[in-house]
């Protein structure tokens, strides 16, 4: 279990969060909100890389700060793509951040041979990542996240920018990543995450506006759709994207 107890942050005058208090179980959790919401700073915190002014970070009974290594050895983090290397290849990529990981090199040839079959990126795994696709860009993201079987993921915005057929194939493989793993996707695109997610967690101004089920959302505010929840709490000048419609 992975709990996040009163979670405060402020950078200079602005409160990014609010004493956000989260428990998170297996499953896939959507984290939706406008821009400004606060989501940045939640998984910055969640994934150690920011501390928080107040509150704590537990994961299974143990503040995250006192377990270090052992704690950071259970994340798979794969940001909007940022910190590749176009001159790599993605095997090249791979092994670098499986070296970073604390993977020993005896493991690595047959762990990169797993997480490229999982993304179906084996026949281009020796190319360049400057001559990939977004779509390629973000599985091989997604193929770094799940390096070493981390049992708590966190997904930034990984369909942004993607044809609709990519978007399909990420989304799916972020399905079939589940089971007794944590995920928490941030995203814009509500559309894509309605489908997979355990459940949704709304955040606005640095809180935990709501939360729950996709059904259980949508009965609440009247809604057909988790969009239409989206605008009703958000409003229209939020909505993002209107085009996405898968």
């Amino acid at each position: 279990m992975f709990k996040l107890r009163d979670i405060t942050k402020k950078y200079k005058d602005k409160t990014a969060l609010r004493g956000v208090s989260l428990d998170l179980a297996p499953g896939i959790y959507g984290l939706l909100g406008p821009n400004g919401a606060g989501k940045s700073t939640l998984m910055n915190i969640i994934t150690g890389n920011i501390p928080a002014d107040n509150g704590c970070v537990y994961w299974e009974g143990t503040e995250i700060e006192k377990l270090g290594k052992a704690f950071r050895s259970q994340i798979g983090y794969a940001p909007q793509q940022q910190g590749l290397y176009d001159s790599f290849t993605g095997r090249r990529f791979l092994s670098y951040m499986a070296a970073l990981k604390g993977i020993p090199g005896k493991e690595q040839k047959q762990e990169l041979r797993r997480v490229l079959s999982y993304v179906n990126m084996e026949e281009a795994a020796d190319r360049a990542i400057g001559t990939y696709s977004g779509g390629m860009k973000q599985r091989i993201l997604i193929a770094q996240a799940i390096l070493g079987s981390p049992r708590l993921i966190v997904l930034d915005e990984p369909t942004a920018g993607l044809d609709p057929k990519e978007r399909v194939r990420v989304r799916e493989q972020i399905k079939a990543l589940s089971g007794d793993r944590i995920i928490l996707v941030s995203t814009h695109v509500v559309s894509d995450i309605a489908p997979i997610a355990d459940r949704i967690l709304l955040i606005g101004d640095g809180a935990v506006i709501d939360q729950g089920p996709v059904e259980e959302l949508c009965e609440k505010y009247d809604s057909e759709n988790l969009e239409q929840v989206y605008l009703h709490i958000f409003g229209e000048e939020e909505r993002h994207d209107p085009a996405d419609t898968l």
